[in-house]
């Protein structure tokens, strides 16, 4: 599905038109939904994989701009007194548990790290050394606009994609409450399926873990 498909289904399906439904408003509606579905379900195409190098004596390490959920964080490489090429995960621990296991920021190994802020991760103990780290993390991609037409979702998640706008669009109406209640329905019932595919098809070998089921059943 297109982002103009998209947009005559919502309008369609709503009976509203670009007089109440303008570019701007479809364009939130659509954003909103997509950020649902990708805090929804962890889809393989929202994984991603940066390098970076901690810096000597410097405890904070910027994260990627399409960050939204960091997954781990790992030494790949030690370039300095620790054992080269030698992965490592780092642990992950609350800012106040940064504070007091650290506060006068003495160096070593790195063996945790946080999230500062929506930009940046502090680690401790701080970086004696240079040290590469790999950040795994789940991204907010572009999403689905008039310039950037097709997306992973729009193309293998369409019907979710849909109900979920549609429940946007009839909470910004707000429009009859069973019509809303019924899309959001539609869209737990749809997701069920994709997480299926996604968080186990995708990630399982049936030969070795057999075929996922849903429900015990």
């Amino acid at each position: 599905m297109t982002y103009s498909e998209l947009v005559q289904k919502i309008k369609d399906y709503t009976e509203v038109d670009s007089n109440v439904l303008t570019p701007t408003i479809i364009n939130g509606i659509i954003s909103d939904a997509e950020f649902r579905i990708f805090r929804d379900v962890d889809s393989d195409n929202n994984r991603r994989y940066a390098t970076a190098n901690f810096v000597a004596a410097q405890r904070f390490i910027n994260v990627p701009t399409d960050l939204l959920v960091v997954r781990s964080a790992q030494i790949v490489d030690s370039k300095g007194s620790a054992q080269p090429n030698n992965r490592e995960f780092l642990e992950y621990r609350d800012t106040s548990f940064m504070s007091e296991f650290n506060p006068t920021e003495s160096q070593g190994v790195p063996k945790y790290y946080s999230m500062w802020d929506k930009d940046t991760i502090v680690i401790a103990p701080t970086p004696d050394a240079i040290y590469e780290i790999q950040l795994n993390y789940i991204l907010k991609d572009p999403g689905l606009s008039d310039t950037n037409t097709t997306t992973y979702i729009s193309k293998y998640f369409p019907n979710g994609l849909l109900y979920a706008c549609l429940v946007e669009a009839y909470g910004f109406l707000k429009g009859p409450n069973d019509l809303l209640q019924l899309y959001e329905g539609k869209y737990k019932q749809v997701v069920e399926g994709f997480s299926v595919e996604q968080m186990g098809r995708r990630r399982r070998d049936e030969y070795q873990s057999g075929v996922p089921r849903v429900g015990g059943k």
